[in-house]
């Protein structure tokens, strides 16, 4: 690809991070730095105290890290994969919350996701709802 066709196709990609996407960027990042820290602490110092906590934490992180990527890079193919994402944090964060109250003696430790975010003042749980809202309304708007 030359150096023409490429600002051709940064120009024309749609952008994901403007207005609300904005804060929603910001908003993740926070969630990774937060999800990946702790976890990587916490399996580098005592995994085998609750290994399936701290290992859904890290996969939050990454999931988490994902979703910024997409957000902050734009575009259709990007805006998809960030939906599918989002969507799948959320059935995550669903499942983990639920499995957390139904049987507490799974998760020794907390987890991002524990009774559906809780220790994140519930982040994790309005975090994809907001941007799947957002992912599809950028979508809408966009011409043609």
């Amino acid at each position: 690809m030359t150096s023409g066709e490429a600002e051709v196709a940064t120009t024309t990609r749609t952008r994901l991070i403007s207005g609300p996407g904005v804060l929603l960027v910001w908003l993740y990042g926070v969630m990774v730095v937060g999800a990946v820290s702790r976890s990587g602490y916490q399996i580098a110092t005592e995994f085998d105290r609750a290994p399936l906590a701290y290992s859904l934490s890290a996969v939050a992180g990454v999931v988490y890290g994902f979703i910024t990527y997409s957000l902050v890079r734009g575009g259709e193919t990007a805006r998809r994969a960030a939906l599918v994402c989002c969507a799948a944090e959320l059935v995550g964060v669903l499942v983990v919350g639920t499995w957390t109250l139904v049987e507490p003696s799974a998760f020794p430790d907390a987890t991002v996701w524990s009774d559906f975010g809780m220790g994140y003042l519930f982040i994790p749980v309005l975090l994809p709802v907001s941007a799947l809202y957002w992912l599809r309304k950028s979508r809408a708007e966009q011409p043609g």
